[in-house]
């Protein structure tokens, strides 16, 4: 897959990724009109706690994040499809957020759920016409330490903060004005560097198939992430990817409540047919049975792929655990600030996404 034609699919595509991301400074920030910059004006939310137009969400939303902690929301694996100037895209957010307690510490809660967006381009610019939020879990912690002040680091870093107030605000300005003096020059590319380009792009389409296909127990979507000869090493299942596929289905099913796979900082190396690879995941899962764990899981992907017969797909993938944290579960679906968030993750086809892509960009 080479030409303009190419390049302009991909750089739409970045386009909207920028978008999604400015969504989540905007939040974080609580800034208003960045938050209204993703947007077109006649953008429809359904956030479950507020539904309505967009322009009303942003002015409703930001000023309850001016009134609370700094929240982080790291959007990941953003997954895109585009139709000339209308798009659909589901991203994977993790939420870190605070809660003061009646008495006592602070209750820290990592929010994890999906955006199911559409977007379009006019007069040139992406931005979002329809949002629906997707809650897949949450983990939910008594205590924690206040911003600032994290550990021995506290005096030593710049903090997040609402606004002006945010170190990054001034951080960013001053890039702004250091690259101002830089100056540009026509470029051009070769087809070799091109194809790289597309490809690093279809693979990482790849890695976010793997972890839709996994936490949705969907075996058929698993298996194409893998060529029929593949292997796997995960330690659950060291075999055929193909094989790997059904398994690892059954056992999120039987064991798990829920899992949920947050892919980020890849790195892709594309040499002609082949390529190589390593993501990095953070895992959320929780048990099943009388006594629930909630698991935390940290660790990379080291990917080997091919393109046959102009389709990517896993040649070796191998699972390396770097950390992990298991504990009590206190995953809350229904309760407190979760109370309206109604809609909800699931396996198979009855998750939100496969009635969400079904329709398109109708």
């Amino acid at each position: 897959m080479t030409g303009a034609r190419d390049i302009g699919w991909l750089a739409d595509r970045q386009d909207i990724a920028n978008v999604l991301a400015r969504h989540s400074r905007g939040v974080d920030r609580a800034d208003a009109d960045l938050l209204a910059s993703c947007y077109h004006d006649d953008a429809f939310v359904d956030y479950r706690f507020f539904t309505g137009g967009a322009s009303e969400f942003v002015a409703i939303l930001s000023e309850a994040q001016k009134a609370g902690p700094v929240t982080l929301h790291r959007t990941g694996q953003m997954w895109t499809e585009t139709d000339g100037e209308r798009a659909i895209s589901e991203s994977y957010v993790m939420a870190y957020a605070s809660s003061a307690g009646a008495q006592g510490p602070a209750t820290q809660h990592l929010i994890c759920g999906r955006y199911l967006d559409r977007h379009e381009k006019r007069s040139g610019h992406w931005r979002l016409t329809q949002r629906n939020y997707v809650l897949d879990t949450s983990l939910n912690w008594d205590g924690g330490l206040p911003l600032p002040g994290v550990g021995s680091l506290g005096s030593q870093l710049p903090t997040g903060g609402h606004g002006a107030a945010d170190a990054g605000i001034a951080l960013l300005a001053q890039a702004y004005a250091r690259n101002r003096t830089k100056g540009s020059k026509p470029m051009t590319h070769s087809e070799q560097t091109i194809d790289a380009v597309i490809s690093r792009q279809q693979i990482a389409d790849v890695t976010m198939a793997y972890c839709r296909g996994v936490d949705r127990a969907d075996p058929h979507l698993l298996s194409e992430v893998f060529h029929e000869d593949a292997s796997v090493v995960s330690g659950v299942f060291n075999g055929n990817g193909r094989d790997f596929a059904s398994e690892i289905c059954r056992l999120v099913e039987s064991a798990y409540e829920q899992t949920f796979h947050s892919i980020a900082n890849q790195w892709i190396e594309v040499e002609g047919d082949g390529a190589v690879g390593e993501t990095y995941v953070i895992a959320v899962s929780t048990s099943r049975g009388d006594e629930k764990t909630d698991t935390l899981t940290g660790g990379r992907y080291v990917d080997r792929f091919e393109r046959r017969d102009g389709r990517w797909a896993i040649a070796d993938r191998t699972f390396v655990l770097d950390w992990a944290r298991s504990e009590p579960s206190t995953r809350d679906m229904t309760g407190g600030m979760y109370a309206a968030l109604d809609l909800h993750g699931c396996r198979g086809k009855d998750d939100p996404v496969y009635a969400f892509r079904s329709q398109r960009t109708d």
